[in-house]
């Protein structure tokens, strides 16, 4: 059976970890929203099964994933469109994960680079939970039979990982119930880098806060940092191979690209042989159009907890009609009585 004989569907999803930030919604927010008017189901999930691999206070956990999940409907992903859950609530994900537990080898596991990552120098006090959490990856994406997952660089190994488990679940079942899901990487900005060093990534654990854009500032605190944002004493480029070796002016670039929906080349083509006074501002006039009305959609939602914890309820409702259904057929697979 190929892909093109399941549904087209697409799953998703973001560890609620606190402090979404600019590199969360270039790198994969803004593309689930554009995936929802694509020929696609499509299914994002705050994972907060995931975020647990690492302990987590439990009140900040709870407003983490309510405030993800603000973020997501704030930009643009509607429930009326996408099935929007937290993981937790739909137990498919963990009980399908068990069972991929039981096909991935230990082998695939331990070369896992994020895991070597995390855990550093001390993987004999990491939780079992953080080595064997990309069967629940796989087990996320394929409890949907999703057939395409949006991901940026430092997940693929994950997907592989996904691609390898229903590979050999449908080898040593002798069938063709899981598909091969495809990556989908695209767009001017999937990598994000620091506003204060371009070859760090954007991130919310960076500690200088003038590092990054959070998705909860305002739009003076948006122009402000984009303004003080580090740069290079030189005009931009006219063309794209003039971002080589200039990692702070390629950064931003590439933002106001990912923002503005068209190609570096394109906003070169305008432009190019600006000094950073006069790129900057712009830039920041285009990211407070973008961002602000975001920031002041999800401080509204975070008023009322209660709203996104119903919508929430109802994706779940609407995950289980996929889930249940392909949980049970994998149990007959597997040989469990009742399943």
């Amino acid at each position: 059976m190929t892909n093109s004989a399941f549904t087209p569907r697409v799953f998703s999803g973001i560890q609620p970890s606190g402090g979404l930030t600019l590199g969360n919604y270039l790198g994969a927010i803004k593309r689930f929203v554009s995936m929802q008017e694509e020929a696609y189901e499509t299914i994002y999930c705050m994972v907060d099964l995931h975020a647990i691999t690492v302990w987590q206070d439990p009140a900040k956990l709870r407003h983490n994933t309510r405030e993800l999940a603000a973020g997501f409907i704030a930009s643009g992903i509607s429930p009326d469109k996408s099935i929007l859950i937290n993981q937790s609530q739909v137990p498919e994900h963990a009980q399908l994960a068990w069972i991929f537990n039981c096909v991935a080898r230990m082998g695939w596991m331990q070369r896992m680079t994020q895991f070597k990552d995390k855990a550093g120098k001390n993987a004999q006090n990491a939780s079992l939970g953080l080595f064997g959490y990309p069967a629940l990856m796989a087990a996320d994406i394929l409890i949907y039979h999703a057939t395409h997952v949006p991901v940026g660089d430092d997940q693929k190994q994950h997907l592989e990982l996904t691609r390898d488990i229903a590979i050999k679940f449908n080898h040593d079942y002798g069938v063709d119930f899981f598909p091969i899901t495809e990556p989908v990487i695209e767009g001017a900005a999937t990598r994000v880098m620091s506003l204060r060093d371009g070859s760090k990534k954007m991130s919310k654990s960076d500690a200088s806060d003038a590092s990054r854009i959070n998705m909860t500032d305002d739009a003076d605190t948006i122009a402000k940092k984009i303004r003080k944002a580090k740069t290079d004493p030189d005009a931009l480029p006219s063309e794209a191979k003039g971002l080589d070796d200039r990692p702070e002016a390629r950064n931003l670039v590439n933002i106001y690209a990912a923002l503005a929906d068209i190609s570096v080349d394109q906003v070169l083509a305008e432009h190019g042989g600006a000094q950073f006074g006069s790129f900057k501002p712009a830039l920041a006039d285009l990211a407070v159009a973008k961002l602000a009305p975001i920031s002041t959609e999800m401080a509204r939602l975070m008023d009322d907890p209660a709203e996104i914890d119903r919508i929430l309820a109802r994706g779940a409702e609407q995950a289980r009609e996929i889930t249940a259904p392909i949980l049970k057929q994998t149990y007959d697979i597997v040989g469990m009585v009742g399943g």
